[in-house]
């Protein structure tokens, strides 16, 4: 099973650009990295710069309406993500309760949907697409 670990650093929402975090607290989280590569669950990771760098695009009325960061609304926002593989939910919090997070960060795990995951019907419509299958494999759909 593919879990999502989503960082969630309270504050961050109002981050100025080109905002980083700390060197030690990098290097721990170094640390913390190359123990779930070193268990073989670590599929990729990323950090992710401040919402004042990024745009949303929502489509209200199906037009497309673009607003640049940062979003006056938000009260949680995403500052990174690990993509691991485990054999239960269970295995993936207990990774996440791993991680060397500061007191205003959060972490929330999710599973990731697999092909398989989907009826019939979803299946028959993503098989009309066999070169994002052959080029994603069981991500599709996800």
């Amino acid at each position: 099973m593919r879990f999502m670990m989503l960082m969630i650093p309270k504050g961050y929402e109002k981050a100025a650009p080109g905002t980083m975090p700390d060197a030690k607290a990098v290097e721990a989280m170094m640390k913390y990295n190359e123990s779930l590569q070193k268990a073989g669950v670590l599929l990729a990771l990323d950090g992710l710069h401040p919402p004042s760098m990024g745009a949303r695009v929502s489509f209200s009325g199906g037009k497309p309406k673009v607003t640049d960061g940062p979003f006056t609304e938000a009260n949680e926002v995403l500052g990174g993500y690990w993509m691991i593989q485990v054999k239960s939910k269970a295995e993936a919090v207990e990774w996440a309760c791993r991680c060397p997070a500061s007191d205003n960060e959060v972490i929330e795990v999710r599973q990731v949907q697999e092909f398989s995951d989907f009826p019939a019907d979803v299946k028959e419509a993503a098989a009309k697409f066999p070169e994002m299958q052959a080029q994603y494999g069981q991500r599709i759909g996800s």
